[in-house]
């Protein structure tokens, strides 16, 4: 058992109580004048001795076989002051917790047994006679030791579960607290990769192609290059307002004080007017009101899907349709493109990009919908996002599937 506070002010006390009965012996037996008083006062001295080692040695704290020697010393002694004074029954009691705490369980019963059996004959000897109440005591007091000691020792292994378990619950906390800060970490780290591919890189691809296309108009068609240029700089505009509000964590510019219908009309109407490609909108159902993140991931969706559309698709005409089913919402996005075959995509690069469509799925199975992809090789391509009108948390995510599948 680790000593505790508690447990060596314990020991301090069994200790004082022990030499405060060998004095109260040595002391009755001077104060009565009974024969052989200076004998009993120098084997008391020699117990209260031989006791007074225990505590100093460090050893016997730590060593069961060196207290075990210990405590056989202090009951030799003690029993020779048994052998001249009866009452020297008195120190069997805190003898008893001493032989209690500090041997094995097994041999502390058998010491217990053998001092409560020392004392009863000593007193018996000393009064000529045998009573069942000269048993009585040292039986009772043996007993009552042996209930306090291992009723403590049952209430400190019960503490030191206790203890054991508050530190693993400590440790499991801090190491929940730790898992979920890094998975914040990777969430956000996921939340600014999507927002920077779908906001500032779509920006900044149109901006290289107004560019090159006022590059290619010059020097001839100066008319050209200059609404080319004038296009590249409201789309340069655009961008710096998403980056400042992207910044400020808030909602994209085109959602401001409109309805998601309005901006994916107005994000057609400026594609259109940025690009070789005629993008048209279309509403179908009965508009209701969708969660903020809904809107915002439904906006990003059409943004990736038109700018892919342009830089990729060679298409002449694109169509972006909102449609509310009930209990979803779904976003489609046709184009006559080249097409391409949805087996065959490249590896996401840094240098290439290819990060839309991995980026387009993690926002739509974020919210418990489903992405589904349809294109072959010169027969365009179509993609429909649809999403839950109620929110899905991921204890009640489901179907949250990301389908591709080949045009037949």
């Amino acid at each position: 058992m680790t000593p505790t506070p508690t447990t060596r002010a314990l020991a301090w006390c069994v200790h004082l109580l022990v030499v405060g009965l060998l004095a109260l012996t040595a002391g009755r037996a001077v104060a009565d004048g009974r024969p052989h008083a200076g004998a009993v006062v120098a084997v008391a001295a020699a117990c209260a001795l031989v006791h007074a080692v225990g505590p100093l040695l460090p050893r016997v704290r730590r060593s069961r076989p060196a207290a075990a020697w210990w405590l056989a010393a202090v009951g030799a002694v003690w029993a020779g002051l048994l052998v001249l004074s009866a009452d020297g029954v008195w120190v069997a009691f805190p003898l008893y917790f001493l032989q209690l705490h500090l041997l094995p369980r097994r041999a502390g019963l058998t010491a217990v047994g053998a001092t409560a059996l020392a004392a009863i004959t000593a007193f018996a000897a000393h009064r000529g006679a045998f009573g069942a109440a000269m048993a009585l005591g040292p039986a009772l007091g043996a007993a009552v030791a042996v209930a306090v000691v291992w009723g403590y020792q049952a209430l400190y292994r019960e503490s030191e579960r206790r203890r054991r378990l508050i530190e693993e619950l400590t440790a499991t906390r801090a190491d929940l607290a730790t898992a979920q800060h890094t998975a914040g970490v990777l969430a956000e780290r996921e939340r600014l990769a999507r927002e920077i591919h779908d906001t500032l890189a779509q920006g900044l691809s149109s901006i290289q192609l107004l560019l090159r296309a006022a590059e290619r108009a010059l020097p001839d068609r100066q008319e050209a290059a200059a609404r080319h240029i004038e296009q590249a700089r409201q789309a340069a505009v655009d961008n710096l307002a998403e980056a400042r509000r992207f910044v400020a964590a808030l909602a994209p510019p085109a959602l401001e004080g409109t309805t998601l219908a309005d901006a994916l009309h107005r994000l057609c109407a400026t594609t259109t007017a940025r690009h070789r490609l005629t993008a048209r909108f279309r509403l179908t159902g009965d508009p209701v009101p969708l969660p903020t993140a809904h809107e915002v991931a439904l906006l990003r969706v059409a943004q990736s899907a038109l700018g892919n559309t342009v830089r990729h698709a060679h298409a002449g005409t694109a169509e972006v349709a909102l449609g509310y089913l009930g209990e979803h919402v779904a976003l489609d996005v046709v184009d006559d493109g080249a097409g391409f075959d949805p087996g065959r995509l490249p590896e996401p690069d840094p240098g290439s990009g290819g990060f839309g469509l991995a980026a387009m799925r993690a926002r739509v199975d974020a919210l418990g919908g489903t992405l589904t992809l349809v294109s072959a090789p010169g027969r365009g391509t179509a993609l429909t996002a649809r999403l839950p009108l109620s929110p899905a948390g991921p204890e009640t995510r489901t179907g949250t599937a990301t389908d591709t599948e080949a045009r037949p």
